[in-house]
Formats: C-alpha cells, sequence, structure tokens
C-alpha cells in the first residue's frame, strides 16, 4: 500500500510516495510559498496530484513545520510560514479524497528514523532537525510523546541566550539561532559584510541575496577553513543543547537530520566534543549515542506518509492499535493515562 508524504518547511515543499517499507517510489520538490496559509495550500495539492496521477495511493501524511494540535488537525502557529491557527487537515480533506493527517514535521521525521532508519530499537530518543530552524521530537518505546497540547519537542524554542538574537516565534536568544541554518546564514553572510579577508570564498559563492546554508556546507566540504569554522560554531551550539536534553530527558539516543546535517562530521564532530564537555555528571554517567538521521532530507515525507498509513486502521489521538490487550477493561484504563499523559498514537 503507498502512501504520500509532504514535508513543508520553511523553504521548500517536498513531497513523495512512499512503500509500506519506507522506500520512497517517487520525489517532488517546489518552493515554498510563504506569503498566505492559501499559497501553501496549493502548493500541497499541486504536488499530489502530480503524484497521484502515477500512482494508485491510499493516504496523505502532512509534517508541517509548526505546533500541531493532540488530534492532529489544527496548525497553530508556525514561525517561519504564514500559518496561525489554521485547520490545514480539514482544509485537505475538502481537496483530497483521501485520509489526510497533519502532524509537526520533527515528529514525522524522527518517527521514519525509529521505523526505518537509524532509531530503530532505541527506547527513548529524540529527534533534532537542524533546518531553516530547529525542530524535534521525542520517541519513548515506540511511541511519539506529543505533550498535553500536541506541542512537546519544540527544542529550538529553548533559550540558550538571554536577550540574545531575536527570533521569528518572538523572543529572544533562542537555540535555533544558534545551531541551524538561519544561523549559520546570518554568521556567513556577517562576515562578509565585515570585508575580512577571511571570507574571500564565501564571497565569491554569494547570490543576490548573501550566501546560502548549502553553499556554506559545500565549502567546508571542500576544504574552506573559514566555513569549516562557521559550521564548528553552529555544531558547538548543537552540542551544548544536546547536554541541556540529556540533563532533562536522558536518553538513550541522539538523532541528528535536517539539511545541516549534510555537512556530517564537520557539524557533529564539534556537537559531540561539545556534548562530552557539557553534559551534566560528565565522567559519572552512561552517555547518549549521537548518530546522523539515516534518511536526511526524506525523513519528513517517509514519516508522514507511515504515519497517514497507520491513520487508516487507528485514528490519530487514540492509543496505538497494535497493543495487543487495548480491548480489556485494564487495557482502556491504562489508554487513558498515557493519552492524559500525552502518549499518543503514531
Amino acid at each position: 500500500m503507498l502512501s504520500i508524504g509532504v514535508d513543508i518547511g520553511g523553504t521548500k515543499v517536498a513531497a513523495g510516495v512512499v512503500s509500506r517499507t519506507g522506500e520512497v517510489v517517487e520525489r517532488l520538490t517546489v518552493p515554498s510559498p510563504t506569503s498566505t496559509p492559501e499559497s501553501v495550500e496549493n502548493a500541497i495539492i499541486e504536488v499530489v496530484r502530480e503524484l497521484r496521477s502515477r500512482h494508485h495511493v491510499a493516504s496523505v501524511g502532512i509534517g508541517a513545520a509548526g505546533w500541531v494540535d493532540s488530534e492532529q488537525a489544527l496548525i497553530r502557529f508556525s514561525p517561519h510560514l504564514a500559518w496561525r491557527n489554521e485547520p490545514l487537515r480539514d482544509r485537505l480533506r475538502t481537496r483530497i479524497d483521501l485520509p489526510v493527517i497533519v502532524d509537526n514535521d520533527a515528529n514525522a521525521a524522527a518517527w521514519a528514523e525509529y521505523r526505518f532508519g537509524a532509531g530503530r530499537g532505541a527506547g527513548v530518543m529524540v529527534c533534532i532537525t537542524l533546518g531553516t530552524g530547529i525542530g524535534g521530537a521525542l520517541l519513548v518505546d515506540g511511541r511519539v510523546f506529543r505533550g498535553t497540547y500536541g506541542m512537546a519537542g519544540e527544542w529550538g524554542h529553548m533559550t540558550v541566550m538571554p536577550d540574545g538574537h531575536r527570533c521569528a516565534c518572538g523572543n529572544r536568544g533562542c537555540w535555533e539561532q544558534y545551531a541551524s541554518g538561519n544561523a549559520l546564514v546570518r554568521e556567513a553572510n556577517g562576515l562578509i559584510e565585515s570585508g575580512s579577508p577571511q571570507a574571500a570564498a564565501l564571497a565569491g559563492v554569494c547570490g543576490p541575496d548573501g550566501v546560502t546554508g548549502p553553499a556554506v556546507t559545500a565549502l567546508a566540504l571542500a576544504g574552506d577553513r573559514t566555513s569549516i569554522e562557521l559550521l564548528g560554531d553552529v555544531g558547538a551550539w548543537l552540542g551544548k543543547g544536546m547536554a541541556n536534553l540529556a540533563a532533562a530527558l536522558d536518553p538513550e539516543l541522539f538523532v541528528v537530520g535536517g539539511g545541516v546535517s549534510e555537512a556530517g562530521g564537520l557539524l557533529l564532530k564539534p556537537a559531540i566534543d561539545a556534548y562530552s564537555r557539557s553534559l551534566t555528571g560528565r565522567g559519572y554517567r552512561p552517555t547518549a549515542r549521537i548518530a546522523l538521521a539515516h534518511f536526511r532530507n526524506d525523513a519528513g515525507l517517509i514519516g508522514a506518509a507511515d504515519l497517514a498509513r497507520h491513520s487508516m486502521s487507528e485514528p490519530p489521538g487514540l492509543a496505538s492499535a497494535f497493543w495487543p490487550w487495548r480491548r480489556t477493561t485494564r487495557a482502556r484504563g491504562t489508554r487513558r493515562r498515557r493519552l492524559r499523559d500525552g502518549f499518543l498514537a503514531e
């Protein structure tokens, strides 16, 4: 059974037809329109219709860069897109004659890694997606932890620098202002504008809007020392934030994905070094493994598609259809407690 997954980020809409085993049969990418909710909705409809014209699919899953409610229907807020209490699921259902679910894009990416990728078998897994901003998700014993209102895992908006850089969420000093694609671009452009001779290679790849994150990463991978240093700074902030998360959550595994993770070891090594230096109780406690996401940029669409496939047998917001004791009286009480505590279905 095939399903379509759509991953909506701050700069692009990526969609794909995904098999039951997590294989992407076909993918499409279009620029992300950010002017109005309607323009984003139209972009989703466009890619879904094109993919459906060539494949027989049974459901559609949307991974959205925003805060999605616990019913997987309403996008309450998106720092990078024009969504404010947007009933995206219901709007799409009026235009797509298939089951549709909406989830946070980081939840979708984490689910893909847990089901098919780097997180298989992990008991407590923290997923961090580094793109335009920072997304995140927490999986505990094979379930996405969504919190009371569906907004758990917004690691990117932890304050790491009081009175620091302003964030699109309305606060200052958020983690994503220091460890994301936006942070990398801001620092690179600032170096170019300063006239520093160290920025010569960066200046050479500038477009009309300045340098881009992928350009910095490509230069770093080619050996440009300034670009390597910029990625190292982002990696160090990443590691410090992970140490804070470890103090709160004590995970078995961190999975790092998103576009910035394409830098591989140039990002991960400084992150691991900073994590080791910042971890509370270091030297006297087991430490979580840190791994790059297996699917990288495809994780969001794969996870969204798989979540939509599962929703056909068990509606979002209910306990997992795979719990063998779910129909018993005792199980119903346990399920209510899990729902109360924020453990919702895939």
